[in-house]
């Protein structure tokens, strides 16, 4: 597997700090999963961010902030598996959340012709949002910007918009800055893993009418 497309350093460090919503943190560590320069980065941000709070003077940082930040870290490198193995077909940190039934138990909900998707349970009171997309070849999503920070990682097959080609193992790490309008261009269906922190805002009226029945 050949990954071209890798997390922002921004996300990186905010994943090794523990300060990423639940949906972005699993998309994150997904990918870590996958991709060994990703691994090796969030461990170096890690080892960065621990030397940082062991400078810190006494009065400005408690015993207990840091001894509770340096826990947070801990459990940060634990997140990530040492070897970018997937379980099956999926990588180990998303297989935990969608459990033994794997992408075989998903209960997809068609909201287009060749467009479904599957919503993901997270944690109660999370502020992000977490779905599986799946998209049948030769289709695309209308042109829509985000309403916030969006990782997408493909699992499955790839598509195409104009920031480049995106294969299996590859995230596209958006900003709300990026209007983009991907199209599924390999022979196989395209199925990615997506954080959201609010609803997706697309550029079409149609497109805006139908959101709420569709849902994406």
């Amino acid at each position: 597997m050949k990954i071209t497309h890798h997390l922002d350093d921004a996300t990186l460090v905010a994943y090794a700090a523990g300060t990423l919503g639940e949906a972005h943190r699993v998309v994150v560590a997904a990918h870590a999963a996958m991709c060994g320069d990703c691994r090796t980065a969030i461990r170096a941000a890690e080892r960065v961010g621990g030397m940082l709070l062991e400078d810190q003077d006494a009065s400005a940082v408690s015993d207990t902030c840091r001894a509770a930040t340096l826990a947070s870290l801990d459990g940060v490198t634990r997140a990530v598996p040492r070897r970018g193995k997937p379980s099956g077909e999926l990588p180990l940190p998303l297989a935990s959340v969608l459990g033994e039934r794997g992408l075989p138990g998903v209960k997809w909900k068609t909201k287009a012709p060749g467009i479904a998707k599957a919503d993901i349970s997270l944690s109660p009171g999370a502020r992000t949002h977490l779905q599986l997309l799946r998209i049948a070849p030769g289709k695309a999503l209308p042109d829509h910007g985000h309403g916030g920070g969006e990782l997408t990682l493909v699992l499955k097959g790839s598509y195409s918009d104009h920031t480049g080609r995106y294969g299996a193992g590859d995230v596209a790490d958006l900003d709300e800055d990026i209007e983009h309008a991907p199209r599924v261009d390999s022979d196989v269906e395209c199925i990615c893993l997506v954080a959201t922190e609010a609803p997706t805002r697309f550029k079409s009226i149609w497109a805006r009418l139908a959101q709420p029945f569709v849902g994406i």
